[in-house]
């Protein structure tokens, strides 16, 4: 456990007494707050806190950072501390911080899902308003997994899960890659204990030789960079951390003894030239491999990581990982964004440094339109973990994107606009199509046009969290103006039966009730929901006719069609169906039997897709909730419509051609085939999709068919 001594020796070197001195009082003040209190371990809790503020030290971020990592705990119902308390005695700054946390603190990740999903949106809010907040939480993360042995099984495995899926992507994020490899290799010795036993031992038969190997590297490379004039350097090898090596063992599934860069080598020299100047020394060397060199020096990620990265196959044909960089790109590399937020010249973090943490409030911006929490937890986690790729603008500005991403990507990584009208790219000066998997370096020009829009497709194509909610809250918009037309045009016709009309209600003040009535807060909501089916015609019927207003339901069944009905067909503009008495509505032909004019038809209004058209008699039309049927009807015959046939015949030599001669004779046309045969029966099956202009043809061909020699039965299906 930490102790002040260690806290005050960190911070020695860039604080000044005064600020020393104030740390010393908020120790004062965390000892009598904690006293009584203990970890599971038996140790006192001020040890805990006083180990957090260490590792903040180490971090070396300011004084008041410090203070609220020493007070992190204080606001626990029990205690008795409030924030004013805080204030009074330490100022807003750090009083806030330590608010912050509490609140981050208190999130409960094993209850209900829909809880665990807000209060990850909670806490992400949290840290991107002060990162240091996130800085704090990170350092009580990491003592907590110190200290995890004292845990039941259960809350350690749970604790480790929750690290590995969250805190280790965080701290990877803002670049603090000590802390990453930390967290990530406590978390693996309690998620898969024995695996990670297995490997700790292997990996320690091994450390003489692997000592060894790196000596023989190191004065391999101190020779030829003193040859070439480079003087001041240093060479780092040290054995990548457990997790990693555990991760590449599954991913190829290959044993240990397969792993070669198992070591990782890291040259530290002054100039930025030098670190290219190196590059080519050691590719000279030893022959580099293929696909694995990256410039971090010219695209800095994110986080302002800055190295060069290359793969040789160096002595004894081992892979060996090369990081190239200079002392100040070293410092960020293994501290991030909290060397970029130290306290440098007696000055607190300003606010405006904010701008290097802008994809922390951006991910939070994106997460306020999503509603469904697996999905909200799935973009943390898409967010956070996984690989990136660094693309540039025309202008020459990195943008930095998940694995996988496309142009719709990088499209609305620049602009929202810019997304919704992407027609098109161009990477690399070269047209490509918007599924294109955009690739380190590539140079990307977005393509926009007014008429283009987001749909449903760009779903299965984009891969960052920013463009999956920015298209999917498009499309929701998109379907709630379609239900809100939809359902006015329901409502007007239902309401046309009494003799009234939705003006009217509005004019009357009888809407209020009938909002109250079906649950709706708006007229604009009561729509919608009538639109997606949400409330049905008969609701419509019974409740939104006010009593006052109430006439005579016209007597017997609603006309199929009638003079005045308006035509409303699919967006596709291919099903020619008329709709009761609405128009712009969407409709489309349902694929489990495939209706085709000549059929009795009904449609079902579907929940937010318009009307599905069914044969009159399907059974699967049948099951459904009737209040949501609706009558529609065929405004004219023509054009290709599909249809399921099956025909049933002896297995004889030429039956196929014969059946295909007959189809294309009859000027219809085969979609799609399956054909089976049984040799105990002697029979031969063949189930078609087939397409034709209507019933008539289809009994056309149905007869045509029938009378091929050999043909047991031709129905449709």
């Amino acid at each position: 456990m930490g102790s002040l001594e260690a806290v005050i020796a960190g911070v020695g070197a860039y604080l000044d007494r005064g600020d020393i001195d104030l740390l010393r009082r908020a120790d004062r003040f965390a000892v009598e707050v904690y006293s009584g209190r203990h970890r599971l371990s038996g140790q006192p809790y001020i040890g805990h806190a006083r180990a957090v503020a260490e590792i903040l030290a180490t971090l070396r971020l300011d004084a008041n950072a410090i203070i609220a990592g020493l007070l992190h705990g204080v606001l626990k119902q029990d205690i008795g501390v409030s924030e004013s308390d805080l204030i009074r005695e330490f100022g807003e700054d750090a009083a806030a911080m330590v608010v912050g946390t509490t609140r981050i603190n208190r999130v409960n990740f094993d209850s209900s899902l829909t809880y665990q999903a807000e209060n990850i949106r909670k806490m992400l809010l949290a840290m991107s308003a002060d990162i240091r907040v996130l800085l704090i939480r990170l350092a009580d993360r990491l003592q907590d997994m110190q200290s995890l042995e004292y845990f039941s099984p259960e809350r350690q495995k749970e604790f480790a899960r929750e690290t590995m899926d969250l805190y280790a992507p965080l701290a990877s994020r803002l670049g603090i890659d000590w802390m990453k490899r930390e967290l990530e290799d406590l978390s693996f010795a309690y998620l898969k204990p024995e695996a990670y036993e297995s490997l700790v031992s292997k990996m320690r038969t091994s450390t003489d030789d692997r000592q060894e190997y790196v000596d023989e590297v190191e004065k391999i490379i101190t020779a030829r960079l003193e040859k070439h004039g480079i003087k001041k350097f240093r060479i780092l090898g040290r054995p990548k951390h457990l997790y990693s090596i555990y991760k590449k063992l599954i991913a190829q599934n290959i044993p240990l003894e397969k792993v070669y860069d198992k070591v990782a080598f890291r040259i530290i020299v002054v100039e930025v030239s030098e670190c290219y100047e190196v590059m080519g020394l050691l590719h000279a060397i030893w022959v580099p491999v293929g696909g694995r060199f990256k410039d971090f020096i010219s695209s800095p990620k994110a986080n302002m990581y800055q190295s060069l990265h290359t793969t040789v196959i160096g002595p004894y044909g081992e892979f060996m990982e090369v990081q190239i960089r200079t002392e100040e790109m070293d410092k960020i590399a293994n501290d991030g964004i909290a060397a970029h937020w130290a306290y440098k010249e007696g000055r607190a973090v300003s606010r405006d440094d904010a701008r290097f943490f802008e994809w922390l409030k951006q991910l939070v911006a994106s997460m306020q339109e999503l509603q469904d929490p697996r999905e909200i937890i799935e973009t943390v986690k898409g967010e956070l973990g996984g690989n990136k790729v660094y693309v540039l603008t025309p202008g020459g500005e990195v943008k930095e994107l998940p694995h996988g991403s496309c142009p719709i990507d990088f499209a609305y990584a620049i602009h929202s606009e810019v997304g919704d009208h992407c027609a098109g790219a161009k990477v690399n000066g070269r047209m490509v199509p918007l599924r294109h998997v955009l690739k380190n370096g590539d140079l990307v020009e977005i393509i926009t046009s007014p008429k283009q829009k987001p749909n449903r497709g760009w779903l299965a194509m984009v891969k960052s969290s920013r463009a999956r909610s920015r298209v999917r809250g498009w499309l929701r918009q998109a379907e709630a103006e379609k239900a809100l037309r939809l359902g006015r045009e329901i409502c007007e016709r239902e309401l046309r039966k009494h003799e009234t009309s939705l003006k009217k209600m509005v004019k009357t003040g009888h809407i209020k009730k009938i909002l109250r009535d079906l649950g709706a807060n708006s007229l604009d909501d009561l729509l919608r929901k009538v639109g997606a089916g949400r409330i049905t015609v008969e609701d419509i019927a019974r409740d939104l006719q006010p009593p006052g207003l109430k006439a005579a339901p016209v007597a017997g069944p609603m006309p199929i069609l009638d003079e005045g009905r308006r035509k409303s067909t699919s967006g596709r503009g291919d099903e020619p169906i008329v709709v009761d008495g609405m128009e712009g509505m969407l409709v489309r032909m349902s694929h489990c039997c495939m209706p085709v004019p000549g059929d009795e038809i009904m449609g079902f209004i579907t929940l937010g897709r318009g009307v599905s058209v069914h044969k009159a008699d399907c059974p699967n039309l049948l099951a459904t909730d009737i209040r949501r049927r609706i009558p529609v009807a065929w405004s004219r015959a023509g054009g290709g419509h599909m249809v399921h046939v099956k025909v049933v015949a002896q297995d004889q030599k030429g039956l196929l051609v014969a059946i295909g001669s007959v189809i294309a004779a009859a000027d219809a046309d085969i979609v799609s085939m399956e054909a089976s045969s049984q040799s105990k029966s002697g029979l031969a099956y063949f189930n078609m999709v087939v397409e034709v202009s209507g019933l008539e043809h289809l009994n056309r061909l149905l007869g045509q068919l029938q009378a091929i020699d050999g043909v047991i039965e031709a129905s449709r299906a």
